[in-house]
């Protein structure tokens, strides 16, 4: 199991990395658009689509993604957009984890499918936006997500159960602990800060997404992060639940090792939006 993730992450970095790097933004944002289609194709299966529409899904987003590339959504998306898909991620993720998994069942299975597909395509435009605004601001973003999940990882080994009795969602992923989320919580604010230091220190132009908060001042920068620590949190715990609804462990074995790509980015699939939408609105 270890070889397979070892290897199957050297082949994704090898694919990512020169696609980030690139002059040209068309090959970073056409792997990604292929990734997120692979995660609709996991959608549809997740949610017991028939056969024909799990597939017409993958292809849906991929068009869904081309006609946003087209009215130019890549480069500017109204802002109203972002508003919406912050909004629809904080209420369906809330009421997602407080229904559990019994409540998931509830919705018309139609309804769950399309409402992944527009914000799986929602969540390729942040990303190939923020691609677009500076490769230092998408970073932060990613980052950010990561630091809140190592940290999160380690708090909830060494400390979870030991204050707070009480399991985050038990039902969903008893794993995971709220001294875990508040660890990952303290990770993001660490690295903002660490990371804001550095594009100050060099004086970069292309600015992470934490120094334009920062820029706001700690009034808004703080709650931003947190909240932003939060949601990645949501993402996982929604994947989760999805997941535990249809019984199954994995999203897919599309990645060898680490499962599916809906596993691999599930914490990404709400934070993208929402760094768009507090760069435009805040």
């Amino acid at each position: 199991m270890l070889k397979q993730r070892v290897i199957t992450a050297l082949v994704l970095m090898g694919l990512l990395l020169p696609a980030l790097f690139a002059t040209n933004p068309w090959p970073f944002m056409g792997l990604t658009v292929v990734l997120i289609a692979a995660g609709a194709w996991e959608w549809g299966r997740l949610n017991a689509m028939p056969s024909g529409a799990v597939w017409a899904g993958a292809v849906m987003c991929l068009m869904a993604c081309a006609v946003a590339e087209q009215m130019g959504w890549v480069q500017r998306t109204p802002p109203l957009v972002w508003l919406i898909a912050g909004a629809t991620w904080v209420l369906l993720g809330a009421w997602m984890v407080q229904r559990g998994v019994t409540g998931w069942g509830l919705w018309p299975r139609s309804v769950r499918w399309v409402v992944g597909l527009l914000l799986l395509t929602l969540a390729w435009v942040a990303m190939a936006q923020a691609h677009q605004i500076g490769i230092n601001f998408l970073l932060s973003v990613l980052v950010l997500v990561w630091a809140a999940d190592v940290f999160a990882y380690f708090f909830g080994k060494a400390l979870g159960g030991r204050w707070i009795k009480t399991k985050l969602a038990a039902s969903i992923s008893p794993g995971k602990s709220w001294e875990g989320v508040f660890g990952g919580m303290l990770g993001v604010l660490v690295v903002a800060v660490l990371w804001a230091e550095v594009d100050h220190r060099w004086a970069l132009t292309n600015l992470s997404f934490y120094s334009l908060l920062f820029a706001k001042g700690w009034f808004v920068a703080l709650p931003a992060l947190l909240f932003m620590s939060a949601m990645s949190v949501v993402g996982d715990l929604v994947e989760s639940l999805v997941k535990r609804s249809a019984g199954m462990k994995d999203s897919s074995g599309l990645l060898p090792g680490h499962g599916g790509v809906l596993d691999r980015v599930d914490a990404l699939l709400p934070t993208l939006p929402l760094a768009m939408m507090l760069v435009f609105w805040i």
